[in-house]
């Protein structure tokens, strides 16, 4: 070869170079972006026929059906308009509900309900969620499968919820679609492509380092709460015995030791509801140790159980910790639901922060110990939920917070 075509083959190479490096980066995006894009769509898929399965695990509706109706073509009259209603609602191809024998009760196959289910279940009727990919009547899909848990933890049926595996390849197809002109794009425009991909790299690491952050915070409030659990359990474990061998003094004495309770005066105007008047009791000796006062208007003739004690204790300590010097608490009962208010004459409420008020780790107090807050009102809303009811705040003119909740009575 002569230096002349040396010269040319090395500007030749020189001038391909530039092209060269768009191209590897490019492609190396690219096929990195293929396989983010792929797992995306798998990851979403697999997390929306978890939900739905977990959802309509839990629903009162579902659980009735299975515990109570006389017969499968009555608990599939009763709920297979649902399982049409979420498989529309939620996206998914097919929603099966199954007995606690593996038999169909809904199917968006007419002719499947009531037979066996096509797949093994054996995990989940054993109390187990499953999450596979799997081929079953109407084809290859990728399924969640939950249990429908009983009053005593055992299995009364499942939910299988899933979609199908060819949809999942439109879904990637339309995102890859999509992504190959912004690949053209950078093959154009090398230069700009580095500059959007170092911005989102960064940007993912923030999203990243922000996950980390919330992963420690929820570990370690998982630690101090289990720690607080197996200390609790323990207490328990020895109040029942002294209770049990009827040494109710020693039991008094353990408890005034463990504990910085202090107790109020008998409160007889609810001597036919033991839970009721311990837990207000409890409430009048912590306000005042705070130099609280809690007034009560209280008129009900249903048992008052634990879940309501929850939201009203929550809510009157909060109110006390919050500097709040009187506590209404009232508490009606009408047509088999509770209606309560708790409202202070605290500082009420922040601007901006009520609507949020009820997200777990949201809090206006602080802790010296350093221990996680926000727990209470998140536990306060979980239970007025899963009893058909609801719950309010607001900051009246007048000052203060007021807290109205209303939930079924059982």
């Amino acid at each position: 070869m002569t230096e002349w075509r040396r010269r040319r083959f090395a500007r030749l190479v020189l001038l391909m170079l530039p092209t060269v490096i768009v191209l590897a980066c490019v492609g190396g995006t690219t096929a990195i972006a293929v396989a983010v894009q792929s797992d995306s769509v798998r990851d979403a898929t697999a997390d929306r026929v978890s939900d739905v399965a977990s959802e309509l695990a839990d629903l009162d509706q579902v659980h009735a059906a299975l515990e109570d109706l006389p017969d499968r073509e009555a608990a599939t009259a009763e709920l297979q308009p649902l399982a049409s209603l979420v498989e529309r609602a939620a996206g998914v191809d097919y929603v099966v509900i199954m007995d606690a024998e593996g038999t169909r009760l809904t199917h968006p196959m007419a002719q499947e309900r009531g037979r066996p289910v096509s797949t093994d279940s054996s995990d989940v009727l054993a109390g187990e969620r499953v999450l596979e990919l799997d081929t079953g009547r109407i084809g290859r899909t990728l399924r969640a499968k939950a249990p429908v848990l009983g009053a005593d933890g055992a299995a009364i049926g499942a939910i299988s919820a899933g979609i199908l595996e060819t949809r999942m390849t439109r879904d990637f197809a339309q995102a890859l679609w999509q992504l190959l002109p912004w690949a053209a794009g950078a093959l154009v425009a090398g230069t700009i492509a580095s500059t959007v991909l170092t911005t989102a790299l960064r940007r993912r690491l923030r999203q990243l380092d922000e996950a980390a952050r919330e992963l420690e915070r929820s570990e370690r409030m998982s630690r101090a709460l289990r720690d607080q659990s197996h200390e609790f359990d323990t207490r328990l474990h020895v109040i029942r015995g002294l209770v049990a061998h009827d040494e109710r003094d020693e039991a008094l004495a353990y408890i005034d030791h463990s504990t910085t309770v202090q107790v109020a005066p008998d409160d007889p105007e609810f001597s036919g509801q033991p839970l009721l008047r311990a837990t207000l009791e409890a409430l009048r000796a912590e306000l005042g140790a705070l130099d609280t006062r809690l007034a009560t208007d209280i008129d009900v003739t249903s048992p008052v159980d634990d879940a309501v004690l929850l939201v009203i204790a929550n809510l009157c300590r909060n109110a006390g910790e919050a500097g709040a010097r009187l506590v209404r608490c009232a508490l009606r009962e009408t047509d088999g639901r509770f209606f309560g208010v708790v409202s202070d004459d605290g500082p009420g409420i922040e601007a901006g922060l009520a609507d949020r008020m009820f997200e777990r780790g949201v809090t206006t107090k602080t802790d010296p110990t350093g221990a996680e807050r926000g727990i209470g009102l998140g536990l306060v809303r979980r239970a007025v939920t899963q009893r058909d009811g609801r719950i309010e705040v607001e900051s009246p003119p007048a000052g203060g917070a007021r807290f109205s909740f209303e939930m079924t009575v059982r």
